[in-house]
């Protein structure tokens, strides 16, 4: 049965669209047997237009709250009410950090949302999935048609095998709105009054750091309070040494790699010596993330290295003043190597009592109009994305990034995305490493023992 959706996004400039009904199955579901009863683990038929479901409240929790994002979530929330006004929204905006911890209770108890974002990790998605806490999306994918919207590349990042235990592939079980990309932040005027210009080769920007020590002021802002921020930095400088298929295996936690070869072992050492030459400035490890980038706004610092979810804040505190690139690769022209993939994704729970509504709203938020808001709201959409006008010079300069290591060079995975506990090994490993707490062989032997004690026990 065919079926026309219309939307109504007063305001917005989100046109209203026409989306087909088709009958498919709502994964795990249960439905009538031959004799009138239930059988478990059977499906029902999708329903797309959720117009006619009736009153719905769905809950949903995000951790879209820094400028650009909260705007671009509550422009498309408003606009999904007034397409289905039998639909109220109850959002819940939560910090990451704080989303990773309550959302791991909340699924163990009564009081889960219907949607959320999740963590594309083993450490998250990875083991709600394999509790069976996560609902598999591939029937609505096959509904909604989300293979043809989104390419392999955007999906591996959230797809599991049903048992959580392998990651890249297997059933789609959430849907990113943004790509994301660790690149270089600049203060253009601190290059222009340093005498410097935007390094095209690694060599050219490991050489301007002492020279911009020298000049008395700070290379490298870092706010490693919460550990994950070290980890984008060491994600690029990894990518300056170590081939892209090793850190693709050590990033999904697939077997064949190794932690301790002499590459890795090179990177762990540049970055310690990166923190005792002073680059970080002073009390990076105890400096809050927020603070810090917030501080480079305001004139501090030179070089941020950080997302690219930071460049619609950046560009309205800095204006033209900021500029990104993404690290510079080892020979001029070449592609750019480096960390990335996709915000995190929206994912239905078990609990959700409607998942047909559910879905329906991750495909709204996530179809070419969503994009068009997304990208006026200075976020980078993750498909098409050179499509997309740049709302400002900023973000022209992130989206041709991001196009850039997709197209040319590697965007390889989030590191603590490998095992449920790469996370705090490589946090902690980094902040001890960057204190002089740690040697590069033993922060590369801690993620090795880490690393391979999970793909052993993951055969």
């Amino acid at each position: 049965m065919t079926t026309t959706r219309s939307r109504r996004a007063a305001g917005l400039g989100v046109l209203a669209g026409a989306a087909l009904a088709l009958a498919a199955c709502t994964p795990g579901s249960n439905t009538a047997g031959d004799d009138g009863g239930e059988t478990s683990g059977e499906p029902t038929d999708v329903r797309t237009d959720i117009s006619d479901v009736g009153d719905v409240t769905l809950t949903v929790w995000d951790q879209e709250v820094r400028g650009g994002q909260n705007e671009q979530i509550e422009r498309l929330n408003e606009a999904f009410m007034e397409a289905y006004p039998n639909v109220e929204i109850q959002r819940e905006t939560q910090s990451t950090d704080d989303l990773n911890a309550t959302l791991r209770l909340a699924l163990t108890g009564e009081d889960a949302p219907d949607v959320t974002q999740v963590n594309n990790s083993r450490s998250q998605m990875g083991q709600y999935v394999g509790a069976g806490q996560l609902l598999p999306l591939d029937d609505y994918a096959e509904a909604y048609g989300w293979h043809d919207r989104f390419g392999d590349s955007v999906l591996q990042n959230s797809s599991y095998s049903p048992d959580g235990v392998t990651f890249g592939e297997g059933s789609v079980y959430g849907l990113p709105q943004v790509g994301e990309v660790v690149g270089v932040y600049y203060n253009r005027d601190k290059l222009d009054e340093l005498g410097l210009e935007v390094p095209q080769t690694w060599s050219e920007f490991v050489d301007q750091l002492p020279a911009i020590a020298d000049r008395g002021e700070t290379p490298l802002m870092l706010g490693n309070l919460d550990q994950w921020p070290a980890l984008h930095v060491f994600g690029p400088v990894q990518g300056a040494y170590v081939d892209p298929a090793e850190i693709r295996d050590l990033g999904f936690g697939n077997a064949g790699a190794t932690w301790t070869d002499d590459a890795n072992l090179q990177a762990a050492a540049t970055v310690q010596e990166w923190a005792e030459e002073g680059y970080f400035g002073d009390g990076f490890n105890g400096a809050d993330y927020d603070a810090v980038w917030q501080s480079f706004t305001e004139g501090e610092g030179v070089y941020l290295m950080a997302g690219s979810w930071l460049a619609a804040d950046i560009h309205a505190a800095m204006g033209e003043t900021a500029g990104f690139f993404a690290p510079p690769p080892t020979e001029e022209g070449a592609g750019p190597v480096t960390t990335g993939g996709t915000g995190l994704p929206f994912a239905v729970t078990s609990q959700a009592e409607h998942p047909d509504v559910a879905a329906a709203y991750i495909d709204f938020l996530t179809d070419a109009d969503a994009m068009e808001v997304i990208a006026e709201t200075g976020n980078m959409p993750v498909v098409e994305t050179s499509e997309h006008e740049a709302p400002d010079s900023l973000n022209a300069e992130v989206y041709e990034a991001y196009d850039r290591t997709i197209t040319d060079g590697a965007l390889l995975p989030y590191l603590d995305w490998a095992t449920p506990t790469m996370g705090e090994t490589l946090g902690q490993g980094l902040q001890s490493l960057l204190a002089g707490e740690m040697s590069p062989e033993e922060f590369t032997q801690a993620a090795e023992a880490d690393y391979s004690e999970f793909v052993e026990s993951n055969q």
